[in-house]
């Protein structure tokens, strides 16, 4: 490959669909000609029930961020004591837990999926364990029907954090179907976003009822707060951008696909690279993410090292995700996060490394990137 110079503008890990601002500007009108900026306003109402098509699920509830509705999960569902999920996640997955003075029980990963192995759950469990916290890690799914089968032999309940699975299907169901309770996230990094944003789905209708109460303080009417709520509504002018947002996510998804193909075409057959799973069965995935695992000694050089010369040429991939939680000062007492307790997990951050992905790059764009990475080991 002949010399390559560094691009021009930064190259970021993704950058945020952004609708066209005349669509965007007729839905503000709207907005401001209700007089209503949140408290469920028409633009809620409207996102709320489009996203439980696009999702395939019967109940769902919008939230101002991800972290909240994690966090109000957890209060749902009366989770307490300790909860078993994985070290490898953001780390708003074990913040959610701890804020909620609950315990985060680090489970090890598998090293196909990087997901929680649900093999090793039950030997976690102990008479304090009252739920699973389990991550669909880069849009890949859990194994959902044996963490599912744990929990019924148990009594547990079962949250997943969804944050990288939007549209993710297994067998045409809507991965927000699965378990008690699922946390979407829309931040602006994630494939659909609404600048800042969230939701909770759920197939009970009850669960609903209570999260709605909750993440609007508790109160029921003007005049009865009837529990210990937080303030996690979305408001209108997220809604009406996730709406927008939501009519770009078809072709968004469709050059992903094909960016990712690139990417494949170019690194497969690389020594010491493990490229993300392809063609899963019954599942149909969001191509939101491309991660790759560099093993130093087969590649010839280190993530590290790849990560760095990466941004020599102003390209900016993410080590994502690392370090562990586990190993963060807040947890890495707890008697789970013991490496020994998490031989995966552990090897696996060290190898892990979230290249750019998103529509305006270009094919030559993703060649050029794997020339510097192919380079970075000469």
């Amino acid at each position: 490959m002949k010399s390559i110079k560094p691009f021009k503008n930064p190259i970021y890990i993704t950058r945020p669909i952004f609708p066209e601002l005349d669509a965007y500007t007729m839905r503000l009108k709207e907005v401001w000609e209700s007089q209503k900026l949140t408290n469920n306003g028409d633009m809620h109402k409207l996102l709320e029930r489009t996203l439980r098509q696009e999702l395939k699920v019967p109940f769902l509830s919008l939230f101002n961020n991800g972290t909240i509705a994690l966090l109000t999960a957890c209060k749902t569902l009366g989770l307490k004591g300790e909860v078993i999920t994985t070290p490898f996640t953001f780390p708003a997955t074990p913040h959610a837990l701890a804020w909620n003075n609950i315990t985060p029980v680090f489970c090890d990963i598998t090293s196909s999926t990087m997901n929680i192995d649900a093999s090793k759950i039950e030997e976690l469990i102990t008479p304090r364990t009252t739920g699973i916290l389990a991550v669909h890690v880069f849009g890949v799914p859990c194994d959902v029907k044996n963490i599912q089968n744990i929990a019924d032999r148990y009594g547990l309940k079962v949250v997943y954090d969804a944050a990288h699975a939007f549209g993710v299907e297994i067998d045409g169901n809507g991965i927000g179907n699965y378990g008690d309770i699922s946390m979407f996230s829309f931040h602006a990094t994630k494939l659909f976003h609404t600048a800042e944003g969230g939701a909770l789905t759920f197939s009970n209708e009850r669960f609903k009822e209570k999260v709605d109460l909750l993440k609007n303080f508790g109160i029921r009417n003007e005049e009865e707060v009837v529990d210990v709520g937080i303030n996690g509504k979305m408001n209108e002018l997220q809604a009406a951008l996730g709406l927008e947002v939501l009519s770009c996510i078809g072709e968004e998804q469709n050059k992903r696909k094909y960016l990712s193909d690139v990417y494949r075409e170019l690194l497969s057959g690389c020594d010491g690279l493990t490229l993300p799973p392809e063609n899963i069965s019954d599942v149909t995935m969001s191509n939101q993410y491309f991660v790759v695992r560099i093993d130093k000694d087969l590649f010839g050089c280190s993530r590290d090292r790849v990560y760095e010369e990466l941004k020599k040429y102003n390209v900016f991939a993410r080590k994502y995700f690392y370090p562990l939680c586990s190993n963060y000062a807040c947890y890495r007492d707890n008697k789970s996060s013991s490496v020994i307790n998490l031989p995966y997990a552990n090897r696996i951050s060290l190898e892990v490394l979230s290249l750019p992905l998103y529509g305006a790059l270009t094919a030559g764009d993703i060649e050029k990137i794997c020339g510097i990475m192919t380079n970075a080991k000469k």
